[in-house]
């Protein structure tokens, strides 16, 4: 027999049909936080001829990978059941104790239990975020900040305000009377070599904070992601290390900068009442961060000093960093003006009025080279004359014959 054709469907079968295939909208944080531009940039500058200025990535020749091969294969051949197996939220027993000595032999009394092991210091802030905010509350930030952290923020609904800054970092008056205004439930800080800008927050500063913090009854989030890259000078106490501020300062940190970011391991110390709902927040997120890499990790740093390796580091950042700041005065528009920083990964540059950073990108992309406009790490009133370059990726020659490719863009 002949199938019998189906009846076609009547205008409103067909409506129905239409409503019925709909999908829910997105929620309203998925729709308004945007993507990184970094990140972005990163994609379109992946063809190997590109020097790129752009991406804040460790130097991949100067990862240990010998030395974290021989930690992998270590913990795997000796405890294979419990590596491989799920593990406490809180992390490794042995990496919390090796992250708490350092801590404390750097003046900060830390012990394992006042640490979670974090998927990197991202993910430390993520949890922060989570256990403290909610939609309209105020976070203050330096201005610019790092570009994830606006991203993270913006998730939750918060309202980010920036406080006016300086080359030495936020102004202790600026912050106040912010604090007075506002009400902010939070202060994020990178005081040690900030992202984007490589500037480092003097002590006297820092304590200047601290003293607000404690006056104000406000938390701080104290990123501290470079502070083992410092090549140059005296590093500053943390805030978290103030009497005024140990009671309401996060402190993060990360493995990402000084062992390899592909493990991503990072941790967050935390007083007790902030900690424990970190922990709740991270059980709902991931249960715990990889068992077999924070046992590898632990391994390592049992196995090696992490100070030599981080010498070696430090050095080739060092030649790395000159190199930049030699070749910058050839490369960029007269009038243009540079931080020196002392360590971290970053040179912040301010080219001169009327020049827009983003708009001469597509011009040195077209020359095989790359930077980061720094319009995006604004959280207010970007100014668009700005860019970061990152100096940790390429040999002193490579950088050279960047700078070289750059100075057209800007011709």
């Amino acid at each position: 027999m002949t199938p019998t054709a189906a009846a076609p469907s009547s205008p409103a079968d067909a409506d129905a049909e239409a409503d019925a295939a709909a999908l829910p909208r997105l929620a309203a944080r998925a729709r308004d936080v945007g993507a990184s531009p970094v990140r972005e940039i990163l994609a379109l500058t992946a063809r190997p001829e590109v020097i790129s200025f752009a991406g804040g990535l460790p130097a991949p020749e100067l990862f240990d990978a010998a030395g974290l091969r021989a930690a992998f294969d270590r913990v795997l051949a000796e405890r294979p059941r419990t590596v491989l197996q799920y593990a406490t939220t809180e992390g490794d027993p042995q990496l919390r104790q090796v992250v708490a000595a350092r801590l404390s032999a750097r003046g900060l009394a830390t012990g394992p239990d006042d640490l979670v092991v974090t998927g990197g210091s991202q993910q430390g802030l993520t949890l922060l975020a989570t256990a403290l905010l909610e939609p309209g509350d105020v976070v203050l930030v330096e201005n610019p900040t790092y570009l994830a952290a606006l991203q993270c923020f913006g998730f939750t609904g918060a309202r980010v305000v920036p406080v006016p800054t300086d080359a030495d970092g936020v102004l202790p008056d600026a912050l106040e009377e912010l604090v007075l205004r506002e009400r902010p439930k939070l202060l994020y800080l990178i005081p040690e070599f900030q992202n984007p800008t490589g500037r480092t927050m003097p002590a006297a500063r820092r304590r200047a904070v601290a003293s607000v913090a404690g006056r104000h009854g406000l938390w701080i989030a104290e990123d501290d992601p470079y502070g083992e890259l410092r090549f140059e000078g005296e590093r500053g106490p943390w805030i978290s290390s103030y009497e005024a501020a140990g009671d309401r300062t996060a402190l993060l940190g990360s493995f990402s900068k000084v062992m390899a970011p592909g493990m991503r391991l990072g941790w967050l110390r935390a007083p007790e009442a902030l900690r424990r709902p970190c922990v709740i927040a991270k059980q709902a997120a991931d249960l715990h961060t990889s068992a077999v890499d924070q046992a590898a990790a632990a391994r390592y740093l049992a196995d090696h000093d992490l100070d030599v390796h981080l010498d070696r580091v430090r050095t080739a950042y060092r030649a790395r960093r000159d190199a930049l700041l030699a070749g910058l005065p050839a490369a960029l528009p007269a009038g243009s003006t540079w931080n020196r920083p002392e360590g971290g990964m970053f040179v912040w540059v301010r080219l001169p009025d009327g020049y827009d950073a983003t708009r001469r990108l597509r011009a040195a992309i077209a020359h095989d080279v790359a930077y980061v406009p720094g319009a995006p790490f604004y959280a207010a009133a970007p100014d668009p004359a700005t860019l970061r370059m990152s100096f940790t990726t390429h040999t002193p020659e490579e950088i050279a014959e960047g700078l070289r490719r750059l100075a057209p863009a800007f011709g």
